[in-house]
C-alpha cells in the first residue's frame, strides 16, 4: 500500500479536476481511500477576507450584555 499527501488548489482547473477524480475513486470504495482531510480548515483561513482578530472583536461585542440597542425612533438622540 502507498500513502500519498496532495496539497490541491480547488481554485485551479487543475485542482478541481483532480479533486473530482478522487471523490468518483472514493466513492467506488475499490482501492483508494480518503484517510484525513483539511477542506474545512483551509478553506475558512484562505477565503474569509477579515482580520482575524477583527472577527473575535465583532462576536466578542455580538456576546456582550453592555450595549445599546438603537431603533428608527430614537437614532437622533442617540447621536
Amino acid at each position: 500500500m502507498t500513502t500519498i499527501t496532495l496539497k490541491i488548489n480547488e481554485r485551479t482547473k487543475a485542482g478541481k479536476t483532480l479533486l473530482s477524480v478522487l471523490n468518483f475513486f472514493t466513492s467506488e470504495k475499490k482501492g483508494v481511500e480518503v484517510i484525513k482531510t483539511d477542506l474545512k480548515n483551509e478553506k475558512i483561513a484562505d477565503e474569509t477576507p477579515y482580520n482575524t482578530e477583527f472577527v473575535e472583536m465583532v462576536l466578542g461585542a455580538a456576546k456582550s450584555k453592555n450595549r445599546t440597542t438603537v431603533t428608527s425612533q430614537n437614532l437622533w438622540q442617540s447621536l
